[in-house]
């Protein structure tokens, strides 16, 4: 009985060992580092975009009028110049008659005076029989009906250049995307009538992708960058255009800048007010130090990575980039070829000796 348990007592003292070197072959476990080096990250923002109209005008009438003749409709493509509605105004053709009578008598009167001037001149040429006064004042009869004469001139021009505005047409290209008229309506640039747009035309060939950038990302947009993007109506087709205008500064509420991208639209398909997502690339300018996600802690005390010196750890800040592929860009008082922890824990406590540590097998770029 007494061999029986002193047996037992010496089978569990081995298995106690056992468990113990064990416990101390995990603790010494090495540690993997990897040498840190320098690399371009290639990554990509995915935010939403507005597509809208390239050009997009409300026209409007100039002088109170009447319509008298449509030439367009909504959906109607449009060229530049094209007379889209004719109007009338029986008022305004009595005002060109009045004004082009009043340049014909301001003619006759500038003829009288410059004819009377011409006669005066003549007769000083015979010393004493013209007065100095009536020459000046002849002079100065004939420059006065000149400039009432070119008054009345300027005058008839503004009226004949409002009847031309009864010929409404169109500044641009495009397609009429909304009428609030029709034959014999009242239109005029104030009072009833004027309270909405006679057309809206939009030029739909090209247009502008309205996109807000966040301020993160704005260092790794330019000019000229390709963009593509997708949009609910056609989701497996897959739309690009270049970067063309940035407005240099941030929203104040948003924290973005508005980045308006170029679209060539020319089979139309595309339509203004369409949201798109939008896939702008975020390529490096210059090397950064790359490192795997893993090597990187988010912890209540800071984000840092752990790099290995003088066989002790060091918890070293750091500041996160462009991500991409599981590895992220840093920044902070790192060297090339420092040794840092391929998978990073805050059990690796700062200060404290590193007893052994691997080279990790993958290399990292």
């Amino acid at each position: 009985m007494i061999s029986i348990l002193t047996g037992c007592h010496q089978s569990e003292e081995k298995e106690e060992g056992a468990e113990e070197e064990t416990e101390m072959v995990q603790e010494a476990a090495p540690v993997e580092v990897f040498a840190l080096k320098k690399g371009k990250l290639s990554s990509s923002l995915q935010v939403p975009g507005e597509l809208v109209a390239f050009r997009d005008v409300d026209i409007y009438a100039r002088v109170s009028s009447y319509i008298k003749r449509l030439y367009v409709d909504v959906g109607s493509e449009v060229s530049e110049g094209q007379l889209l509605a004719v109007a009338e105004a029986p008022e305004l053709n009595a005002q060109v008659s009045a004004a082009e009578s009043r340049l014909k008598s301001q003619e006759a009167l500038y003829i009288a005076s410059k004819a009377n001037y011409d006669r005066v001149v003549d007769a000083a040429k015979t010393q004493g029989a013209i007065a100095q006064t009536t020459l000046e004042q002849a002079l100065a009869k004939k420059n006065s009906d000149y400039a009432q004469l070119e008054a009345a001139r300027a005058s008839f021009r503004e009226v004949s250049d409002m009847r031309k505005y009864l010929e409404i047409r169109a500044p641009f290209g495009g397609i009429i995307s909304l009428r609030n008229t029709s034959t014999g309506a009242y239109v005029g640039p104030a009072g009833k009538g004027s309270e909405l747009p006679l057309f809206v035309l939009t030029e739909q060939k090209r247009l502008r992708l309205v996109v807000s950038v966040p301020e993160t990302y704005t260092g790794y947009v330019d000019a000229n960058d390709e963009v593509s993007f997708t949009v609910r109506t056609f989701p497996d087709r897959k739309f690009t255009g270049k970067v063309k205008r940035m407005a240099g500064a941030l929203d104040k509420k948003l924290r973005s800048e508005r980045v308006e991208v170029d679209v060539i639209n020319a089979d139309r398909k595309l339509l203004p007010g369409m949201v798109a997502e939008v896939t702008i690339p975020l390529p490096t300018r210059t090397a950064t130090f790359i490192v795997p996600k893993t090597a990187v802690v988010n912890s209540t005390s800071g984000i840092f990575v752990i790099r290995v010196a003088g066989g002790k750890a060091e918890w070293v800040p750091i500041e996160k980039g462009l991500e991409a592929d599981e590895k992220i860009e840093i920044f902070g008082k790192l060297n090339e070829g420092d040794q840092l922890v391929l998978t990073a824990s805050e059990e690796v406590r700062n200060g404290l000796p590193v007893p052994q540590v691997k080279t990790a097998d993958t290399a990292i770029q």
